[in-house]
Formats: structure tokens, C-alpha cells, sequence
């Protein structure tokens, strides 16, 4: 769903090779900070969680990796 998500809002494309597990949003230009806020508006509706204004930081957001650990430790699942 992230990868989805990120592919079509932000790469204009389905072609899920144009995506790695570890890009980095930022580094790579995938997603600029503006970006990061649209992404945490769906993250917070999608999978139901709240995201405190301390967690919006590189560790929890800049890759799908980063990303899926980061749901893991606030919904209490593994990613």
C-alpha cells in the first residue's frame, strides 16, 4: 500500500521497478518535505495511527524499509 501510494502521488508510475525497499525519499528527490506531510496525512488515515510531530525524522520516514518498521513499532506489528 506505501509502495503504491508512493509510486503514483510521487513517481507518476505503477512500475514498481522504479522503487527500492531502501531509496531514500529524500536523498534520491523522491519526495521533498512537502511531500513527507502528504505522506504522513496518509499514513495517519490508512493505517489508522497518530504521528507526533518528534517522529517526523529521517529514521521513520525516508523509505519504505524505514517506513514499514516505523507502523511495526506503532501499531504493534511486525513489518
Amino acid at each position: 500500500q506505501i509502495r503504491n501510494y508512493i509510486l503514483g502521488n510521487f513517481l507518476y508510475t505503477k512500475d514498481e521497478g522504479k522503487l527500492q525497499n531502501n531509496a531514500s525519499f529524500l536523498e534520491d528527490g523522491i519526495v521533498d518535505s512537502t511531500g513527507i506531510l502528504e505522506l504522513v496525512s496518509f499514513l495517519e488515515e490508512k493505517f489508522e495511527i497518530s504521528v507526533a510531530d518528534e517522529e517526523l525524522v529521517p529514521e521513520n520516514l525516508d523509505s519504505i524499509f524505514s517506513i514499514a518498521a516505523f507502523l511495526g513499532r506503532k501499531t504493534g506489528r511486525a513489518a
